[in-house]
């Protein structure tokens, strides 16, 4: 009988991350550690200070304007929101977890018009219900996509973060239409298999005992195909992926969302540089 790198690959992922869950307290019955309070601190891991590397994957942000957001006072800017954390133990993740013989590579930020945009074929979007692009940043993107790149959109609840969302991938792609993706999607069988939308919460919903934020209960994971059937755009609606990544070292994070969060993640990123 023979097993499937994969496999392998689920198996210990997940043994590595239910011990993670267990360590502060065997039986504990809330849904996660953070209801019964503490510190609120994330731990990323550590990736060199600087490397030369090219032609490996590194994992970049998108840098927006966001005038109107509260996030401006809490982190500086919205863009801004679980940074650099996640972005940092989304790379540690893909290549210790998936078994892979990537380089480590530092994550990196850019503003939609800049030129290096084009030497990468993945880029990340947090709290797009907060993104006001330019006109100008929206023709950047537009052309990144054309040209082969990848978005990926995360963090955004509620009706109100999902209209303005979607407003804003019209601004960029106004031709084409948002749309739940089904699981037969080549996206969700792209390295793992994923067979059901789980809602990946964020530890403000957590610290509440419960998985949704703002309204948002029902969790979607959708896209935007080119004329060609070309995913070019996926989203993460009404969960919270970049928490899961920055919080992933936090034994007080539920395993099953940890998990998940790094199964789509890993899924998106090989599709994106596939296809």
């Amino acid at each position: 009988m023979s097993i499937s790198v994969r496999q392998i690959v689920t198996a210990l992922l997940l043994v590595f991350l239910v011990l993670l869950a267990l360590l502060p307290s065997v039986g504990q019955q809330h849904l996660s550690g953070f209801e019964d309070g503490g510190p609120i601190q994330s731990r990323p891991a550590q990736l060199p200070a600087n490397t030369k590397i090219t032609g490996e994957f590194r994992f970049v942000r998108i840098m927006y304007p966001s005038p109107h957001s509260p996030y401006n006072q809490w982190f500086g800017a919205a863009w801004k929101v679980d940074y650099p954390e996640a972005d940092v133990n989304f790379t540690e993740g893909i290549h210790s977890w998936a078994s892979t013989n990537l380089l480590l590579a530092q994550p990196v930020h850019a503003r939609p018009t800049d030129q290096r945009l084009f030497d990468y074929p993945f880029a990340y979007i947090v709290e797009p219900g907060h993104m006001e692009l330019t006109d100008e940043d929206a023709a950047a993107l537009r052309e990144y996509l054309m040209r082969g790149g990848f978005l990926f959109l995360d963090d955004f609840h509620g009706e109100f973060e999902w209209q303005h969302a979607r407003a804003e991938i019209k601004k960029i792609l106004p031709e084409y239409e948002i749309k739940d993706l089904p699981l037969t999607h080549p996206i969700f069988h792209s390295y793992f298999d994923v067979d059901q939308v789980v809602q990946v919460p964020g530890v403000a919903a957590l610290i509440h005992g419960v998985t949704y934020e703002k309204g948002g209960v029902t969790p979607h994971y959708m896209g935007v195909e080119n004329k060609d059937g070309r995913l070019m755009v996926f989203l993460t609606r009404n969960c919270d992926l970049g928490d899961a990544w920055e919080w992933i070292n936090d034994p007080r994070y539920p395993a099953q969302y940890g998990l998940m969060a790094y199964k789509i993640g890993m899924n998106v990123v090989v599709y994106a540089m596939s296809h």
